[in-house]
């Protein structure tokens, strides 16, 4: 009787991870087969024609979300890595509770209320007007959390006789912390970094309430700048059959920077594991 229990219910979840799966591709194939008809060079150079026309590619988008990740990284890495640095060694009492409640509050919080925020201080208040750099400020948001956790969790993971070796040496805590526990966790926090960039990179409603979009190359990020997300975005509202073929084909350019992303994560944790 246990036996055939426990078959059932191994087959009930080999079926449902199948369905998933198999939803996925799905997708993931129609996507491919709509957008692959407008993959060309042009394609990646040109960019979008405006309302009426029919072609156009995503070279300002791809520049514009390059410029936006390298931004919201140079924000939102050093803030979130320095907050997991210190919950994990520092951090005790109300004052890291009440941090890691609005980690986690902001982590759970859907994208488009950081991008109302984001919006009504900085759009409105401070810059005046849409621009790159509230699109990154948004992102950096959307990243400061996950990178906190990541790094806070994987710090706690190095056992505490390292710590404990360094400092019966006389290494001050800080250089301990520093030269010993950071390089035996650096294979975790660089995974969550990158994943972290990938989560945010793929965002769409922060963008349209901070930076906008552009139809130009720009590479001033006081001005609105494009994006991939955006772009898609954009193409998808228009009925044209064109454009969404063109949708298509930046969904699988967007699709291949986050598989890349995630595959340069995978390859960086597996490298330094071995070293470790």
């Amino acid at each position: 009787m246990r036996s055939t229990r426990s078959r059932l219910r191994c087959c009930v979840g080999t079926l449902a991870a199948v369905l998933g799966v198999a939803v996925l591709w799905i997708i993931l194939a129609y996507v491919f087969i709509r957008g692959v008809q407008a993959l060309n060079l042009d394609f990646f150079t040109q960019r979008p024609l405006p309302f009426g026309e029919v072609g156009g590619g995503v070279g300002p988008a791809i520049v514009g979300s390059l410029i936006l990740i390298a931004a919201s990284s140079l924000i939102g890495v050093p803030i979130g890595v320095g907050a997991g640095i210190y919950l994990s060694e520092y951090g005790r009492g109300r004052f890291a509770g009440a941090i890691r409640f609005c980690s986690d509050l902001i982590a759970g919080m859907p994208s488009i209320v950081i991008g109302v925020f984001v919006w009504a201080w900085l759009v409105r208040t401070v810059v005046g007007h849409f621009s790159g750099l509230s699109g990154a400020v948004a992102l950096a948001v959307i990243m400061v959390p996950i990178i906190l956790r990541t790094v806070e969790e994987v710090l706690r993971l190095v056992p505490h006789t390292l710590r404990e070796a360094s400092l019966a040496l006389g290494v001050p805590r800080w250089r301990t912390i520093m030269g010993v526990v950071l390089p035996a966790a650096r294979a975790g926090i660089i995974t969550g970094v990158v994943l972290s960039v990938a989560r945010a990179g793929g965002e769409t409603a922060p963008l349209l309430l901070t930076s906008l979009g552009n139809q130009f190359f720009n590479y001033n990020l006081l001005q609105p700048m494009a994006a991939l997300p955006v772009q898609i975005y954009q193409w998808i509202a228009r009925p044209q059959d064109e454009f969404r073929l063109l949708a298509a084909a930046g969904i699988i350019v967007l699709l291949a920077i986050l598989l890349t992303m995630n595959a340069l994560a995978i390859w960086l944790r597996n490298r330094y594991q071995r070293r470790w």
